[in-house]
């Protein structure tokens, strides 16, 4: 008996230590400065984890992306997404709105806020140098999803954009899922139905820094991007129609090079961006395979990050908007060219070129999107 009671004392022992272990590496926010109400619908944060110890912290607001833990090869865990450690910072935002959001209807943007859909002109807010952003003023990013289900590593998300919101056509039923597998992927998973034409471009919208949010610039980060085009621009960032070739351009990530390597060059297009803010139009070998698109290497904590998807564009933002006066949520601050942003999407302004893949859904059609961040190191 006295056997027994020891090696069971032990047990729980063993089993406290190793749990105060798990959490030990993360810096969890705490729950209760998200728990509101807003637009008379329930907001919380869910944390989702992996075997490795891998953790996420998601809120409903936007389906955002509050923090992202993850291992370096030393085993040590940082933080590797932007956002705020309250909800208040996301509705009463004076820095960057869409920091780890969902964005829709239309990612990226729609050129004077108007397109001409079935002989008819929609206009929708104009929220961005004269141009209609994200989804307009208020974007899948400031609406409260349904959390439908949750389990340790899994979030089921749904909704239902009514048809009008935003100056959009159709009601456009949504339904969204968060998963961390035991690979270290973050997948995403996206699916939509409408009932009348309307155009849909969802994406991502994590700022990531693979040394640590608000720890530096991303300029060494190394980059690789599997595209041989990508879609020039004019001064308010609007697509000029035609995609180009990459080669001999400071665009071409066909091999690694760092950020920074040559963001400084002398080029209109760099010029217009501030730096990289621009489509790359992938090499795909499909129409709808889940096929590799970038991928990003953090040289000094061997951090490294894969992007796949099923959709044709990769949207690379290199934090050239950041200047320093948001806070982390650990400590220091977001900062120029701090963080960068790998968006899988359909191309800007699609609904107004019709030289680019449609973004046109029908009433007999059902929308289909994965975009996976895979982590491991080097």
């Amino acid at each position: 008996m006295k056997i027994h009671s020891f090696l069971l004392a032990t047990l729980v022992l063993v089993s406290c230590q190793n749990k105060d272990s798990r959490q030990d590496h993360v810096k969890l926010i705490d729950k209760t400065q998200f728990e509101t109400t807003i637009d008379n619908k329930p907001v919380d944060l869910y944390t989702l984890s992996n075997k490795s110890g891998m953790t996420m912290q998601v809120t409903n607001f936007g389906a955002r992306v509050v923090n992202l833990w993850v291992a370096d090869r030393n085993g040590n865990f940082s933080d590797v997404v932007l956002g705020y450690d309250s909800i208040s910072k996301y509705i009463d935002n004076k820095g960057e709105r869409f920091l780890g959001a969902t964005i829709g209807r239309y990612g990226n943007r729609i050129a004077n806020g108007r397109f001409v859909l079935d002989s008819k002109e929609y206009n929708l807010p104009i929220n961005n140098n004269g141009q209609s952003l994200h989804g307009g003023d208020k974007g899948f990013d400031m609406v409260v999803w349904n959390v439908d289900s949750v389990t340790n590593n899994k979030l089921y998300f749904s909704y239902l954009s009514k048809d009008g919101e935003q100056g959009y056509p159709g009601n456009l039923n949504v339904h969204m899922n968060y998963e961390l597998t035991d690979s270290n992927e973050f997948i995403i998973t996206y699916s939509a139905k409408t009932d009348a034409a309307t155009p849909i471009n969802l994406t991502h919208h994590s700022f990531f820094n693979l040394r640590g949010e608000g720890n530096g610039t991303v300029n060494d980060h190394i980059l690789t991007i599997n595209a041989d085009l990508f879609t020039p621009i004019d001064s308010v960032l609007i697509p000029l129609g035609d995609n180009i070739s990459v080669e001999s351009s400071p665009f071409d990530f066909r091999t690694p090079h760092t950020i920074g390597d040559r963001v400084n060059s002398e080029s209109q297009q760099l010029t217009y961006g501030g730096g990289y803010d621009h489509n790359f139009v992938l090499n795909r070998n499909s129409e709808s395979d889940i096929e590799f698109a970038a991928s990003i290497l953090e040289p000094e904590s061997g951090r490294y990050m894969e992007v796949w998807t099923t959709e044709p564009g990769l949207q690379f933002y290199g934090g050239n908007f950041f200047d320093g006066k948001t806070k982390a949520k650990a400590s220091g601050s977001y900062d120029y060219r701090g963080s960068f942003a790998l968006e899988t999407q359909h191309f800007p302004d699609s609904p107004n070129n019709s030289k680019f893949p449609s973004t046109i859904l029908t009433p007999n059609e059902t929308y289909t999107h994965t975009c996976i961040y895979k982590f491991s190191t080097k």
